[in-house]
């Protein structure tokens, strides 16, 4: 796949990735952990939804950078066009809000299923993921502490905070907590997405290849693979992502 196919892809990705985020946020039965903290911040700070995700994701990627994690063309679109596509959505009233329960129930769970599609979309591009799940990269090469751990806390906390900026948490917060692995594993399967096949390829590689320099594998970049792996393992719930039946 080319360069711009690949750009095309990725992109196509990140909203799908937004439309599903939308999707839980007009079910109006409680956010998830990091969009209740991205409703709490835009509240504080008289932006949206969307612009709250960019800011975030920015400053996420900002000290990412300051660590030395490596940056690609993924990350930089899901921290900026995420949030744009959101807003685009929802300014347009192009995902509905349901008065029925039942309904708005159903489009928070396919909203889950199309976050896991999404994610297998951009991230099966090759260009790395998003700044958040870089920041466990850099949590997790720097301490002793399990993925699992580290995704456990920052999401605890994001939700702690959100919710004291007043962001929206209800039943549907715990009933996504509890049913999202299923979901977007499901996805993952669907999509055939092994993202322990995944050779990731960084800005500063293409710098290097548009200047007809070398841009070998390292140990850094090998690391940064298997972080993402344990990552989306205990994010989505099942090693069976790998592509095992």
């Amino acid at each position: 796949m080319g360069f711009y196919k690949k750009m095309i892809v990725m992109n196509l990705g990140q909203f799908l990735y937004a439309l599903g985020i939308t999707m839980t946020i007009n079910a109006n039965q409680g956010l998830s952990p990091w969009t209740v903290f991205h409703q709490g911040v835009g509240l504080k700070l008289g932006m949206t939804i969307g612009q709250a995700t960019i800011l975030v994701g920015f400053i996420i990627m900002a000290v990412n950078f300051l660590f030395k994690e490596k940056i690609g063309w993924s990350t930089l679109a899901n921290m900026a066009f995420v949030g744009l596509y959101i807003d685009f959505l929802m300014f347009n009233h192009l995902v509905p809000i349901f008065n029925s329960v039942y309904l708005s129930y159903a489009m928070m769970f396919l909203g889950m299923f199309l976050v896991g599609l999404s994610t297998a979309i951009y991230v099966g591009v090759g260009w790395g993921s998003g700044p958040r799940d870089g920041m466990v990269a850099v949590i997790a090469k720097r301490t002793p502490l399990n993925v699992k751990t580290i995704r456990s806390g920052i999401e605890s906390i994001a939700l702690i905070i959100g919710f004291l900026m007043g962001g929206t948490v209800g039943l549907g917060t715990a009933v996504m907590a509890i049913t999202v692995g299923f979901f977007v594993n499901l996805a993952f399967k669907m999509a055939k997405f092994d993202v322990a096949k995944l050779e990731h390829r960084f800005i500063d590689d293409h710098i290097r290849e548009y200047l007809n320099q070398p841009a070998a594998v390292n140990k850094a970049k090998i690391h940064y693979n298997n972080i993402l792996l344990d990552s989306l393992i205990v994010n989505h719930g099942s090693k069976s992502l790998q592509g095992a039946d």
